[in-house]
């Protein structure tokens, strides 16, 4: 499955992190800054301005971290090397079998539509909101690349046939989150609401058994969340629009064309963002049954079709 990259697609070498921006609020400070593609933004409750530039400081050093780590369009790292070797196997750190190991796991559940290898379908496919289908065949001539199956994987080593490429975008975000959000509990006493594009984790319950208030991604509806994460699967901003047709960003690597019957959008509260993100994830890989699945994990969910 293509779902969400990990980076912003820039063909620079280079990528400049703007430091991160202070806002005082009502009852809590905002902090927000550029990573992975997109907007990141945590709210800390009351706390002192020096505590609040360090939260600010572990959080976005972290986001950045693991965007220069992971992200399929930055030269140099893991990502990199691995879509390079033609011959060798690569030897991974712990950190990134986590991941792979992470992958496989929702390849199985998916049955095969849960896929870090289809990110060569980009090359076929701009969601950019015009009308610009790609053409049948060249759909179909990127097919052969696509197959977590194909993979040698024997932990930590990794090869991938000629013409393969890793992408872990769909699940890097996710865990950006979660390691944020773990990172700040355990660094101060504040209740920080992790943001990062829609998809978010508390670090720690706010005092007095108040809640956060947040959007539902795709209508007006606002929860509060007193604890654990929301993450949201969905194709509010890539698309294309042909023939009377909305044809989402998510797509099958059995077919290499959109999935059938995909909600607009679908979120998930979950105890982590990844569990909550695996779970929207695999429910929009299921189409029309999306909401079935949800009502089988017994989870809460808000559904927009």
């Amino acid at each position: 499955m293509v779902y969400m990259c990990l980076g912003c697609g820039c063909s620079k070498v280079t990528h400049t992190h703007m430091s991160p921006v202070f806002e005082a609020r009502e009852d809590h400070w905002s902090v927000s800054f550029k990573a992975m593609g997109g907007p990141c933004e945590v709210l800390v409750e009351s706390a002192g301005q020096a505590d609040v530039e360090n939260i600010a400081q572990i959080a976005s050093n972290e986001a950045w971290r693991i965007e220069q780590k992971f992200s399929r369009y930055l030269p140099g790292n893991i990502i990199h090397r691995v879509n390079l070797c033609e011959t060798d196997a690569v030897e991974l750190d712990r950190e990134t079998v986590g991941l792979i190991e992470f992958a496989f796991v929702m390849h199985t559940l998916s049955n095969g539509l849960f896929d870090i290898t289809s990110g060569v379908l980009r090359k076929a496919w701009t969601f950019d909101g015009s009308s610009n289908l790609p053409a049948t065949n060249s759909v179909a001539a990127l097919l052969p690349l696509i197959g977590l199956e194909h993979i040698q994987w024997n932990a930590p080593m990794i090869r991938l046939p000629k013409g393969m490429q890793l992408d872990l975008g769909g699940i890097g975000k996710e865990y950006a989150v979660d390691r944020v959000a773990n990172m700040l509990r355990e660094s101060c006493d504040s209740s920080c609401l992790v943001n990062f594009g829609g998809d978010l984790a508390l670090s720690r319950s706010r005092a007095e058994d108040s809640a956060w208030k947040v959007g539902i991604a795709g209508s007006e509806r606002r929860v509060a969340l007193a604890d654990g994460a929301l993450a949201t699967s969905g194709d509010a901003n890539r698309y294309l629009f042909a023939h009377g047709r909305r044809y989402s960003h998510i797509l099958n690597p059995l077919t290499g064309w959109p999935v059938e019957n995909a909600p607009r959008s679908i979120t998930v509260l979950g105890t982590t963002c990844t569990q909550a993100g695996m779970l929207s994830t695999l429910a929009m890989l299921r189409g029309a049954d999306a909401e079935d699945f949800l009502e089988e994990e017994g989870v809460k969910y808000w559904c927009q079709r």
